[in-house]
């Protein structure tokens, strides 16, 4: 692990979870914001940079910066789906390396399921969306069974090997008090629910949930000041290799080959020292896919690779310990929620779901159709 410190995350927090009828997205940011600075032991005026995504205003950091009562001296409005908050996480620490600022306050809040927008038909398709969705593609669980559906067929992988990744991730959340789904399943449990898409079942799926979450990032001068041990940004790599699922390049590679192999390169760590792994889970198949792309095992293997429960609690590679999107909560561009549990591994705040002596960590973000992605490699001193 290289020795360079110019970056931590000093705060973290969520809002309200689940469904939350009556409040904004704003409320909502604004919530996880004020727990997540009392956290780190800052407050508001402390901030001079502010990064959110989300398609909620036609330019959300400055409605949101404006609802907050902050004027930030940097702004970053990156959106790339549900990596975009891994990559704040890179934007930040290089403008703190830059000497643009000093502390970031990054958030995301969605009220999806109250408004029931899921349930809305599509808008018309616009620009290179025209060659996919007047032609039935559901959109986005379309395309991730495109991809499934390419890798059964060139690798052989099969639904009981992605069932393995929602059967595990059902087991953490079953030890956070604070995930939406909380009943054992069982991998004949996830066979048996309705098709989505085929291949994937219901259970493969993430669920559609409200809520908010921030995090707080500080040079390295005003880390040692916050409230808590600072969690040091060591790596980071982003990239995205397509928009529509025609597009991209390859149906079984994803762009964490590259975004990985970047945050690994910074960070000076190999995948053996990571204690803990927080991998984007908006369906079993993108987590299968993410694994053989960061490298933790080779094209083919991801189905042998997370058999036998191997990340489940008790396994030998600890994943998506807070239950992941798949059973915790996801409201639509969940990326933020891997960066909050990964600090909490590494602050040792876990309770019964924590992974012991957990010193590294490994985040990654993916977004649009498999269209993006974004890694972060996190440790304690």
């Amino acid at each position: 692990m290289k020795s360079e410190r110019v970056a931590a995350i000093v705060g973290v927090a969520e809002s309200d979870l689940g469904e939350t009828p009556g409040k904004t997205v704003l409320q909502l940011q604004a919530q996880a914001a004020k727990a997540a600075l009392e956290d780190a032991g800052l407050t508001k005026d402390d901030v001079d940079a502010v990064f959110t995504a989300g398609n909620w205003a036609w330019s959300p950091t400055m409605m949101l910066a404006e609802y907050l009562g902050i004027r930030p001296r940097f702004t970053d409005g990156t959106n790339i789906g549900g990596s975009s908050f891994e990559a704040h996480v890179g934007h930040a620490a290089a403008g703190i390396r830059a000497g643009l600022f000093e502390v970031a306050l990054v958030t995301y809040g969605s009220t999806q399921r109250s408004d029931r927008s899921r349930r809305r038909p599509p808008a018309s398709p616009q620009l290179t969306a025209q060659y996919e969705l007047p032609y039935g593609l559901p959109t986005p669980v379309g395309a991730y069974a495109l991809a499934a559906m390419r890798h059964m067929h060139q690798y052989g992988t099969t639904s009981e090997q992605l069932a393995e990744i929602a059967v595990a991730t059902r087991k953490w959340a079953m030890l956070n008090e604070k995930a939406m789904m909380r009943e054992p399943i069982t991998i004949e449990d996830v066979l048996r629910s309705r098709w989505i898409a085929e291949p994937l079942h219901l259970l493969d799926c993430c669920l559609v949930t409200d809520g908010g979450g921030a995090v707080v990032i500080a040079s390295a001068r005003k880390a040692p000041l916050a409230a808590k041990p600072p969690v040091w940004v060591l790596g980071h790599g982003e990239t995205h290799t397509h928009n529509t699922i025609v597009n991209m390049p390859d149906l079984t590679v994803t762009g964490a080959r590259e975004s990985g192999r970047r945050a690994f390169e910074m960070a000076g760590v190999t995948h053996d020292e990571l204690d803990v792994v927080e991998i984007y889970d908006s369906f079993t198949i993108t987590v299968l896919l993410t694994l053989e792309a960061l490298g933790f095992c080779e094209p083919g293997e991801g189905g042998a690779f997370v058999s036998g429960q191997r990340t489940a609690p008790g396994g030998d590679f600890p994943m998506n310990t807070n239950g992941g999107g798949l059973s915790y909560c996801h409201p639509g561009m969940y990326g933020i929620f891997l960066l909050i549990e990964a600090v909490r591994q590494l602050r040792g705040e876990c309770g019964p779901r924590q992974v012991p002596g957990a010193r590294l960590a490994l985040v990654h973000g993916t977004g649009g159709v498999l269209s993006s992605t974004a890694t972060v490699i996190l440790g304690r001193d």
